[in-house]
């Protein structure tokens, strides 16, 4: 985390950006302090990837400010890239090289010195993995492989900054516990590492603060515990009923309680699951279950959208 007064890795202040008619982003004011790893969260279209394109240089803004490392994204984009690491949402690289010439190349775009670019092929080859498939061309390895090749491209260059789009989409579970494992150690090194996902649990083991975007707009922004006891009861209950099961079922229940129905799902957030449970025995129901709240409950609250599919 930031000192006091120290400036912020990444800050942006009433960024715009528009698409002639359409507004992809429509006033964001955002703060990445160093160090940590910031979760960039939002419903499809809400200006993740753009934001993101915008403070990679990609894309011009069309208003407002950003800095990143305090220099400005527009004036000093070459500055800034020497810096910076970026992971896409598409992987880049050439299918016909192995991994260890795609890293090659990617050193040599960065002028690195062969000496010091040799050291640090071994080291994410290493860190990330990839011996075993090292010198295999890039068209033969598996998504999984590709997508830690994808990280450590962005690594190359030592980066102050690794800005990662939906890193782990499409991958099978023990692939992205072996990325998470990346992105905690990187963070452990100081490294400042803003991410945009759609699987929550990610953003909520992962993140240190995560940022709720909507509309192109900041709406909610914190550590995720702090944002669930910020916005929602601790505790969650979900049963299925229709709307007019769910009257009856509540009623005479007197504690305040949360509600969100997706279909005949009904999700209820409160601060005593028990009272409930104690209040709905011998009721006609459903299945029940009873869990803690969670950073997607207080995602579905806020945007009241779903979290799949693209950006």
């Amino acid at each position: 985390m930031n000192a006091p007064g120290e400036a912020p890795i990444v800050e942006t202040r009433a960024l715009c950006k528009r698409f002639g008619d359409r507004t992809a982003v429509g006033g964001l004011d955002l703060r990445v302090p160093a160090g940590i790893c910031y979760g960039l969260l939002g419903p499809n279209g809400a200006g993740k990837t753009t934001t993101l394109r915008m403070l990679y240089g990609v894309t011009r803004p069309t208003s407002g400010a950003a800095s990143i490392f305090g220099l400005d994204i527009t004036a000093d984009r070459r500055a800034i890239r020497s810096r910076l690491g970026v992971t896409l949402q598409e992987n880049v690289m050439i299918e016909d090289l192995s991994p260890e010439e795609n890293l090659r190349i990617f050193g040599r775009y960065h002028l690195m010195s062969e000496a010091v670019l040799e050291r640090r092929l071994d080291e994410l080859i290493d860190f990330l993995r990839l011996g075993s498939h090292r010198d295999l061309p890039v068209r033969a390895l598996s998504g999984g492989f590709k997508r830690r090749l994808a990280v450590a491209l962005s690594l190359i260059n030592d980066p102050e900054l690794l800005v990662l789009d939906e890193p782990t989409t499409g991958l099978d579970p023990a692939v992205r516990l072996a990325l998470w494992t990346n992105v905690r150690e990187l963070r452990e090194r100081g490294t400042t590492v803003l991410l945009t996902t759609h699987y929550m649990d990610e953003a909520e083991r992962l993140c240190d603060i995560v940022g709720i975007v909507d509309e192109g707009r900041m709406i909610a922004e914190g550590a995720p515990r702090d944002l669930i006891e910020r916005h929602l009861a601790p505790e969650t209950v979900e049963l299925d009923c229709t709307r007019e099961e769910e009257a009856r079922l509540l009623d005479g229940y007197g504690p305040t309680l949360h509600r969100l129905r997706t279909g005949n799902r009904l999700i209820l957030h409160m601060h005593s699951a028990p009272s409930l449970i104690e209040h709905l025995h011998g009721r006609e129901r459903g299945h029940i279950v009873v869990r803690p709240t969670t950073l997607e409950d207080v995602f579905l609250a806020l945007t009241g959208a779903s979290l799949e599919g693209g950006a």
